[in-house]
C-alpha cells in the first residue's frame, strides 16, 4: 500500500497523509474530503501534473488544486515572510471609495488570467496607485465589485436582492473574470421572457376580428402571419405595414382599403381578392399570385402600389384601372387582359412583362422600361405620347 501527503497547492500547512488505492479519480475523491475543496487536479512538488495514479510513488508530496495552475508553496512563504511586510499576503483595496481587504492569493488564484491577477501576482509591476494608508486605488463601483470578491473567495456568485445583474456583467468584463461573465450571461438570458416569433394562425386572427368593432381599425403593423390561411376573410381597413404575409392564403379576401405598405407577399396567393384602395407602397409581392384581383375602386379611390417589387407576379385578368404602378418592378410578370386604363406606369420597369390583350387606354409608361415586353392584341393602340421619350 502507498501513502502520501496532500497539500492544497500553494501552500505547505495543514496537510493530510492519504492511502493510495483504486483510480485517480478514487484519490480526487479523497483528496475533496480530507481538504475540504472540490479537487480537480494534482501536482508534485516541481508543478508537474499527475494525469495517471501509476505515476505516484511512496511517501510522495502531492499538491491539490481546483483548477487553477500550480502555486510554489515556497514563494508563497517567501511572500508572507518578508521582513519589511511590504509584500504581504494581505492587502487592502479602495474601490470608489470603500475599502475591501482579502489576500494576495484569492485575487490571483481563481481567474489566473484576469486583470486583478496580472495586477497583484507580483508587486508594483503594473504600477498600482495607492492612498495615503497604502490602500490599492481602483476607480470602479464598489456595489457591483462586492459580489466579484465574493466569487473569487469561493467560487459563487452570490447578489443582494435588487442589485442589478447587468451592473455585476460590465464589472467582470472590466476585471476579465471570464467564467463569472459567462454564468452572468446565461443568467441574464435566462431571466428574459423567450422570444415568441411563431406565425399568427387563422383561428388566432379570426378571434381577434370577432373581438374588433367593425369601425375600428386592427393593427397588425410588423406581425407575423408567415403561410396563415386567410382566404375569403374580411380584412378592410386593417393596419399590415411591414407585417409577414409571405407564402399566405389571401384568395378571394377582401383588403379594400388595407394598408400594405413594405408587407412582405412573396409567394403569396391572392387570386379573385379585393384590393380596391390598397397602399402596397415599397411591399414586396416577389412571386406572388394576384390573377382576377380587383383594384378598381367605383368612388375614385385609387390603388398605390409605387416602388413596389412585383418580379414574376401573375396579375392575368386584373381589374387595374387607374393603379398606381410607378418607378415599380414587374419584370417578368403576366399581365395578360389585365385593365390598366389610366394606369401610372411612369418609370416602371416592364421587361419581358407578358401585356397582351391588355387595355392601356390614357396610361402613362413615360420612363419606364419596356424591354422584351410583349404588346400583343391589344385591345387600344400604344400612343407615342404615352410612352418612352
Amino acid at each position: 500500500m502507498r501513502r502520501v501527503t496532500l497539500f492544497v497547492n500553494g501552500t505547505s500547512k495543514n496537510g493530510k497523509v492519504v492511502a493510495v488505492y483504486g483510480t485517480l479519480s478514487d484519490l480526487l475523491s479523497v483528496a475533496s474530503n480530507k481538504l475540504g475543496i472540490k479537487a480537480s487536479c494534482l501536482y508534485n512538488g516541481k508543478g508537474g501534473l499527475i494525469d495517471d495514479i501509476a505515476l505516484i510513488r511512496d511517501d510522495d508530496v502531492l499538491y491539490v488544486s481546483e483548477g487553477d495552475p500550480f502555486i510554489d508553496p515556497q514563494n508563497e512563504a517567501k511572500v508572507a515572510s518578508d521582513p519589511h511586510g511590504a509584500h504581504t499576503d494581505w492587502l487592502t483595496l479602495n474601490i470608489g471609495g470603500r475599502l475591501f481587504t482579502t489576500t494576495r492569493s484569492t485575487l490571483v488564484s481563481k481567474e489566473p488570467e484576469s486583470m486583478l491577477a496580472h495586477m497583484f501576482r507580483e508587486k508594483d509591476v503594473w504600477g498600482n496607485k495607492q492612498d495615503e494608508h497604502g490602500a490599492y486605488l481602483i476607480d470602479r463601483s464598489p456595489e457591483y465589485f462586492e459580489p466579484i470578491l465574493n466569487y473569487l473567495r469561493h467560487g459563487q456568485l452570490i447578489m443582494n436582492e435588487g442589485m442589478n445583474i447587468r451592473g455585476v456583467l460590465e464589472e467582470a468584463r472590466f476585471f476579465g473574470i471570464e467564467q463569472l461573465a459567462e454564468q452572468l450571461e446565461v443568467a441574464i438570458k435566462n431571466s428574459q421572457p423567450p422570444e415568441d416569433h411563431s406565425p399568427i394562425s387563422r383561428k388566432e386572427f379570426v378571434r381577434f376580428l370577432l373581438a374588433t368593432p367593425t369601425k375600428s381599425e386592427l393593427r397588425c403593423q410588423g406581425l407575423n402571419f408567415s403561410g396563415a390561411d386567410l382566404s375569403r376573410l374580411d380584412l378592410r381597413y386593417i393596419n399590415f405595414k411591414m407585417a409577414n404575409l409571405s407564402r399566405c392564403n389571401l384568395t378571394h379576401a377582401n383588403l379594400c382599403c388595407s394598408n400594405l405598405e413594405r408587407a412582405d407577399l412573396s409567394g403569396a396567393n391572392l387570386d379573385g381578392a379585393n384590393l380596391q384602395g390598397v397602399k402596397m407602397l415599397c411591399s414586396n409581392a416577389e412571386g406572388a399570385s394576384l390573377k382576377g384581383c380587383n383594384f378598381e375602386d367605383p368612388s375614385g379611390l385609387k390603388a398605390n402600389l409605387e416602388g413596389a417589387n412585383l418580379k414574376g407576379v401573375d396579375m392575368e385578368g386584373s381589374q387595374m384601372t387607374g393603379i398606381n404602378l410607378r418607378v415599380a418592378t414587374l419584370k417578368n410578370a403576366k399581365l395578360k387582359n389585365c385593365n390598366l386604363r389610366g394606369a401610372t406606369l411612369a418609370g416602371t420597369d416592364l421587361e419581358n412583362c407578358d401585356l397582351s390583350g391588355c387595355d392601356l387606354q390614357e396610361a402613362n409608361l413615360r420612363g419606364s422600361n419596356v424591354k422584351g415586353a410583349i404588346f400583343e392584341e391589344m385591345l387600344t393602340p400604344l400612343h407615342m405620347s404615352q410612352s418612352v421619350r
